[in-house]
């Protein structure tokens, strides 16, 4: 069985394909430029350093793939401590598999009668919250709509996005919780890329 070495912190430890999990990473906050600008190629070359396996990225805006025999949190820390400390950007980083993203479509509550691309779906770094979920079911949002899942949520958006009332940032202050959105057609490519594994690294 071919091995791989995974890093986590100073320690470095064996593991092999077949005890491994795909993740798929969704960092927060990820801009084209400014502090919290994240080279892919940077990103993509830092993880392949620390061990991670069958990395692969996908656009700018923080989205990336990696095997890895670590569980969910100690991948989310450890990723996050390595963009700070190799990249530059503090930026939050979060760890699903693949069907946790299929079960966030499949719950999608803005199918029939919505446009698909004006629906955002939203992870939480934790769980949100109860009262202030509830409170934020309660607003009057227009033609806006808010639904909430396990651990994340659904924003349909007929408008342009950021001049209604719901926005990433929006939720993170009502809630108090960090999140990172990404739209339908990023979820469907990610969902696609993490069964892409045995066809080699996709770099985009």
């Amino acid at each position: 069985v071919r091995q791989c070495k995974c890093i986590l912190s100073h320690l470095h430890m064996i593991c092999s394909d077949e005890t491994m999990t795909t993740y798929i990473l969704l960092v927060r906050g990820v801009t084209p430029s400014g502090r919290n600008k994240l080279s892919m190629a940077r990103f993509r070359e830092a993880l392949e350093k620390a061990g991670f396996a069958h990395v692969r990225t996908y656009i700018q805006s923080g989205n990336a793939l990696v095997d890895t025999e670590l569980p969910a949190y100690t991948v989310e820390e450890s990723v996050r401590e390595l963009i700070r400390d190799q990249i530059g950007p503090d930026l939050v980083v979060l760890a699903r598999t693949r069907a946790q993203l299929e079960e966030a479509l499949e719950a999608n509550p803005f199918t029939e009668g919505y446009d698909i691309s004006r629906v955002f779906f939203v992870f939480f770094a934790k769980t949100p919250p109860a009262e202030k979920v509830r409170e934020l079911l309660s607003l009057d949002l227009s033609l806006e709509k808010l639904a909430f899942g396990e651990n994340n949520a659904y924003m349909y958006i007929p408008g342009t996005y950021g001049r209604g009332a719901l926005s990433g940032n929006f939720l993170e202050k009502k809630l108090g919780v960090s999140a990172t959105m990404r739209n339908f057609n990023t979820m469907n490519r990610l969902i696609k890329m993490s069964r892409e594994v045995q066809a080699g690294p996709e770099k985009h």
